[in-house]
């Protein structure tokens, strides 16, 4: 014997409630249905409450809105009911619509609305439904009765949320529905008191109707169907990798829908849990999806935690005094005086010193509260035994819950790690002796990214997800988004790694999707995107973007975004860049940056700073942190350098090899910004930097190879002419090491603190004497490595490996976000 519960969306047009007597003859064939709930049509209690509102206001406009009202459900009926059945209806439901009417031209005439008559206003709705629906179903030949539930479940007279009078409801229903046998469509969400006055049960109070029904004739199953695929992990307008559960315990559900699961209301649970009742929540969009069972049971499943659910927008009240340690009967005072009023207490947490009491009510009782509070303590506050009364609105609370969390350890490690890696600061904790709850209340902004940091720890443990925002899509970072694009399947099948590219800006534009963009065609969405690349705004879009897990990556040469880095820092955003303008820049802005960077407990990696893709700065790294010591570094970092002193051959002048390098690429399109040395001399001080010297790139010594007289001319062609000048000088050096069994190599070289950047000769004994192509190579002599220097030697300039590289600083992040 099973009892259903349509909901609003599910009913909302006459095509659905087709489908939902389809459903219904369907389930007719096998089981013994004795009732089906229903809600009003889908949005219409908010079209009632709009509309009263505005005729208490005296709004004339209350009529349009009325006749709509009116309209809606005159065509839902005639649309639905054939002529035999609206001959014995239409009267019934033309009744209904002229009282509705006559109770609001009332509100308007006297201007006023009390929650008695809101309430019996409200009752329309689902009187008006279940009626149609009835109407409906006997025309399709199913026999059904049209029910108010008026009649049978009693309330008190709180209006707007009343309390059951279960005994008195039990029996009336009992007495009823033995008498009646034949299919009963019952109004949910309403009820009455003892003289008959019209309440409601709160705002989806149709559940608890069905829940109610089902308790008092000991249904099997009370069903119901909603339009989502049952109870989610979470809400999936805010985490899109929310997916349905198959089972919850009651207990779980309840605490669910405390912190604001919407799919089932918080006191369904009760009645049916009394008589071990299952609930099954099921979609009437999706009608083959086996839905959720809610029942006594715990899950198998290896999810520890069910559901993470939250109630946005609420204000936490502190009251904390040194007068309040050892005293009894703070507490039993203080929550006295806000039940005496009518305050719900959603969260308590209590400091075990006694010093302080924290609580969380809703933003439409905090100022009430407030004064009750200030009240009842008036003579400790004056004394100070009590402070002032401390208020915070807009927070939220983000609740875990699951029947497998009590005596788990670790679970409220996992929450915190999560919170904290994504710099969401918590105001609050509170969690409950059952251990099937924890609740922390944090900033309302930080709310979706709580939401999907958590859900990711809990339910996708396996895929660690990351989002990313990409600055600049030049040739690194186009090469970047082909590699990620390429590679991001067998990241994810193989690693269980999510890349998702949310943003990506250039010169004049940026694209966001908090979804994630295309990459088969990003260029394209690129070249439609309409917003416009402001530097300020763009850097606030990322914070507020607030997502968790995000990384910013900066592929420009731009020194104007490199000075908003700390920003993103202290926003608990990570950042991987190849651009060395941060990093090489004034020591004061560096150590910001890597402090900021700490404090936050987030990364700022730029490995492909000095060496492209080479394992450089981490290998510098690891030496220093597992207590080596740096003697010397001696490197070649110039890729473009390194190619024209490993073909100046002494036959091809100095010059052709120079123009031979440009035009292969392996230069700056204008090659003094090579020759001039001051590249080689930034990756020397980032270098120096990381081995602990406080240095700026004036102490860096440096030889320019650019002649004088080649410096100021306005053109590349020029230049060339003027450099074919000083091919004798080189030829000179290159014979001078020749007579020498020697090389020439432009080295950069750190040691004792002292820094320089010059052309030197090396001997066969050198580890640069053997250089080849573009290659570059790191010499680190240490304390460990003082026979034979630690050497790192390899392609270091290029987009295909600088790109590699920034691509492995993101999975090096992404490993430790989540």
């Amino acid at each position: 014997m099973k009892v259903l519960k349509f909901g609003g969306s599910s009913i909302s047009t006459a095509q659905r409630i087709q489908k939902i007597i389809a459903i219904v003859e369907d389930e007719q064939r096998t089981e013994d249905i004795r009732a089906i709930i229903c809600s009003a049509f889908g949005g219409v209690t908010d079209k009632l409450i709009a509309i009263s509102q505005l005729a208490s206001t005296g709004n004339q406009n209350y009529k349009k809105q009325y006749s709509e009202f009116l309209k809606r459900h005159r065509d839902i009926f005639l649309f639905l009911v054939d002529v035999k059945q609206k001959e014995s209806g239409e009267n019934i439901v033309s009744d209904m619509l002229n009282e509705l009417g006559e109770i609001l031209h009332g509100v308007f005439m006297i201007k006023e609305i009390t929650p008695r008559t809101q309430d019996f206003i409200l009752s329309f709705g689902e009187r008006l439904s279940c009626f149609i629906i009835t109407k409906a179903l006997c025309a399709k030949g199913i026999a059904a009765e049209y029910l108010d539930s008026r009649r049978l479940i009693k309330t008190d007279d709180t209006f707007g949320k009343a309390k059951v009078d279960f005994a008195k409801s039990y029996v009336n229903i009992q007495r009823y529905f033995t008498k009646h046998k034949t299919l009963q469509i019952v109004t949910g969400f309403i009820a009455s008191t003892e003289k008959n006055v019209t309440t409601t049960l709160g705002r989806s109070g149709s559940d608890y109707t069905a829940s109610i029904i089902g308790a008092a004739i000991n249904a099997s199953l009370i069903e119901i169907w909603t339009d989502v695929d049952g109870v989610m992990t979470c809400d999936p307008n805010r985490v899109r990798k929310a997916f349905p559960l198959t089972q919850l315990s009651y207990h779980e559900a309840m605490e669910m829908s405390h912190f604001g699961a919407r799919v089932i209301h918080p006191t369904t649970m009760q009645p049916a849990m009394t008589r071990n009742i299952p609930i099954k929540i099921k979609n009437s969009f999706n009608r083959d999806f086996a839905g959720t069972i809610i029942n006594s049971g715990i899950d198998s499943q290896k999810f520890m935690v069910k559901g993470i659910s939250s109630i946005s927008n609420i204000a936490l009240i502190r009251v904390q005094g040194s007068g309040m340690v050892g005293v009894t009967g703070i507490s039993g005072r203080l929550f006295s005086a806000l039940a005496g009023h009518n305050i719900n207490i959603i969260l308590i947490t209590q400091a075990s010193s006694e010093h302080s009491i924290c609580f969380v009510v809703d933003p439409e009782s905090v100022d009430m509260a407030k004064k009750v509070i200030e009240r009842t303590f008036e003579l400790e506050i004056q004394a100070q035994w009590i402070d002032e009364i401390d208020v915070e609105k807009g927070l939220s609370i983000v609740a875990v819950v699951g029947e497998n969390m009590r005596n788990t350890p670790g679970i409220s490690s996992r929450v915190f790690q999560a919170l904290g890696k994504n710099g969401i600061n918590v105001v609050a904790i509170a969690q409950g002796s059952s251990e099937r709850n924890i609740s922390v209340v944090i900033r309302k902004s930080d709310e979706a990214k709580a939401l999907n940091a958590l859900h990711d720890v809990f339910f996708l443990s396996d895929t660690k997800s990351v989002n990313l925002f990409i600055a600049g899509v030049g040739l690194i970072g186009s090469t970047l988004l082909k590699q990620i694009e390429s590679h991001s399947e067998y990241l994810r099948k193989v690693h269980a790694l999510d890349i998702n590219v949310v943003s990506l800006a250039d010169i004049g534009k940026v694209l966001f999707n908090p979804r994630g963009i295309s990459l088969g065609n990003w260029e394209n969405q690129m070249k439609e995107s309409r917003t416009k690349m402001e530097t300020a705004k763009y850097f606030r879009q990322i914070n507020q973007a607030n997502l968790s897990n995000s990384i910013f990556i900066d592929c420009t040469a731009s020194d104007e975004i490199t000075m908003n880095y700390y920003k993103l820092l202290d926003a608990s955003i990570s950042i991987v860049t190849p651009n060395k303008k941060a990093s090489s820049g004034p020591l004061a802005y560096y150590k910001k940056i890597k402090d900021t960077a700490t404090k936050r407990g987030v990364k700022f990696i730029y490995e492909a700073n000095v060496g492209a893709g080479l394992p450089v700065i981490s290998t510098l790294n690891d030496l220093i942190i597992s207590g080596d010591r740096i003697y010397k570094i001696e490197a070649i970092l110039s890729g473009s350098l390194s190619y024209i002193f490993n073909t100046f051959n002494g036959i091809k002048s100095f010059s052709s090899v120079v123009r031979e390098a440009k035009e292969k690429g392996y230069t700056e399109p204008d090659p003094r910004e090579d020759l001039s040395g001051t590249d080689v001399a930034r990756k020397l001080l980032i270098l120096a930097r990381e081995a602990g010297y406080d240095l700026e790139l004036s102490d860096i010594v440096v030889e320019n190879l650019i002649p004088e007289s080649c410096r100021s001319i306005n053109t590349i062609d020029r230049f060339f002419i003027e450099l074919e000048k000083y091919d004798s000088q080189f030829d000179q050096k290159y014979k001078e090491a020749v007579n020498q069994n020697k090389v020439l190599r432009y080295i950069a070289s750190l040691k004792d603190g002292k820094t320089e950047v010059k052309l030197e000769m090396v001997d066969i004994e050198h580890p640069f004497y053997f250089m080849s192509g573009s290659d570059n190579i790191i010499s680190y002599t240490t304390e460990r490595y003082i026979d034979r220097p630690l050497v790192i030697k390899g392609p270091g300039a290029g987009a295909e490996v600088t790109a590699a590289g920034v691509f492995a600083d993101i999975i090096r992040i992404a490993s430790y976000l989540t």
